[in-house]
């Protein structure tokens, strides 16, 4: 199982049009074995370091990653950064993410913010061993079309991370899974 996380919150999001290209190019790969989290839809608390690690929604969305083979986290790029509900879905998840295969999926206003998923990658390597794949998606304005992705270019980066994250995860898998 494969699981693809649209981590905006803003109902035009073009990080989640990307989400939903890699989910859809996941689903024909994969056999349908790939969901797709909004949390947009599956809205998270604030991390307290209490009574969220008990939410429902939280449980939900950790045992998802908890069972996955392989993730990718789709992202708005704000303020040279991944946006704060990545960052919230990392504290609520923590040991989850350890040993897993991540990729990015980035939709960013300017070409000048490509490295901002980077320090959401190194707390994933260095806290949990995540495996992150070097090779991201990172698409500006005039990728999109409206409400749909209208570069192909970007297209095929989505289709190489797909193919890079089924290979990688089914590399690293340990044999009696």
């Amino acid at each position: 199982m494969f699981v693809v996380i649209s981590t905006s919150l803003n109902p035009a999001s073009r990080s989640r049009i990307l989400a939903e290209s890699a989910h859809e190019r996941l689903q024909v790969q994969s056999g349908g074995k790939s969901r797709l989290i909004d949390l947009a839809a599956t809205v998270l608390p604030f991390c307290d370091a209490g009574e969220c690690y008990s939410d429902p929604k939280v449980a939900e969305v950790a045992r998802a990653i908890d069972f996955a083979q392989g993730i990718l986290i789709a992202t708005p790029i704000y303020n040279y950064n991944v946006s704060s509900s990545a960052k919230l879905l990392v504290e609520l998840t923590g040991k989850v993410w350890t040993d897993k295969v991540v990729g990015f999926l980035c939709a960013a206003g300017g070409n000048g913010s490509y490295m901002a998923c980077m320090g959401l990658a190194n707390s994933l390597m260095l806290d949990f061993r995540t495996l992150v794949l070097p090779k991201f998606v990172y698409a500006t304005g005039d990728a999109f079309e409206g409400d749909c992705l209208g570069d192909t270019e970007v297209e095929n980066r989505i289709h190489g991370l797909v193919e890079q994250l089924m290979a990688v995860s089914q590399a690293t898998m340990p044999p009696d899974a």
